[in-house]
């Protein structure tokens, strides 16, 4: 099973997300030596970018939340990650936030960067943490944020997309994003009412 551009485009849409030139290109920008970044081309200028830490923290959640085997994650959640937070300032913060937490708990539990940990120990540590029992919420505690921003929004994406959406037998199938069997609880209809449709945020 190979995730391509075409799924992470499917998600955006699905997440009503405006996709930027650059995603669409299917190119996205090397990160800068100054910066350690990627970035979403959109015009004239670059939105803010996310460092490449968080996208291997990202990276890391979505292996373990996503079927074994996947090819092409890697590419795929850049993209999604990168159009879901164009022109998104509060969401993408709230991202980067939630991202922190989990890994300075990772680095204070397990004494590694969350995305340095092996599978399992990832794995064991967003149980620890009760992140496949928690209500997705972004204004909630950090159990709840890292469910919303980190779980549940990589959940929707990968379901959301037609790869992932025939695991389920519907290419874009609605109301429930799937994931490994704990985290199968959560639905897309969770992540409406815990934010609104554009996923939580408040920019306008």
């Amino acid at each position: 099973m190979k995730l391509t551009r075409r799924d992470a485009l499917a998600a955006l849409s699905a997440a009503g997300a405006a996709v930027g030139g650059g995603v669409i290109a299917g190119g996205l920008e090397p990160p800068r030596a100054d910066a350690g970044t990627a970035a979403v081309e959109t015009g004239p200028s670059a939105t803010p970018s996310l460092s490449t830490d968080l996208l291997d923290l990202l990276d890391a959640v979505a292996e373990v939340v996503y079927p074994s085997g996947v090819e092409g994650r890697r590419a795929f959640v850049e993209s999604y990650v990168l159009g879901r937070t164009e022109d998104r300032p509060a969401y993408r913060e709230g991202l980067r936030e939630a991202a922190a937490q989990l890994d300075a708990v990772a680095r204070d539990w397990r004494g590694a960067p969350f995305a340095e940990l092996e599978p399992d120990a990832r794995d064991r540590l967003l149980r620890d943490l009760g992140v496949e029992t928690a209500d997705p919420d972004a204004e909630g505690p950090i159990t709840e944020r890292i469910r919303f921003y980190l779980v549940n929004d990589l959940l929707f994406a990968f379901y959301s997309s037609p790869t992932g959406g025939r695991l389920v037998g519907i290419e874009n199938p609605i109301g429930h994003p799937g994931g490994t069997e704990s985290y199968r609880r959560a639905s897309m209809t969770d992540d409406v009412e815990a934010g609104g449709e554009d996923g939580g945020d408040s920019d306008g």
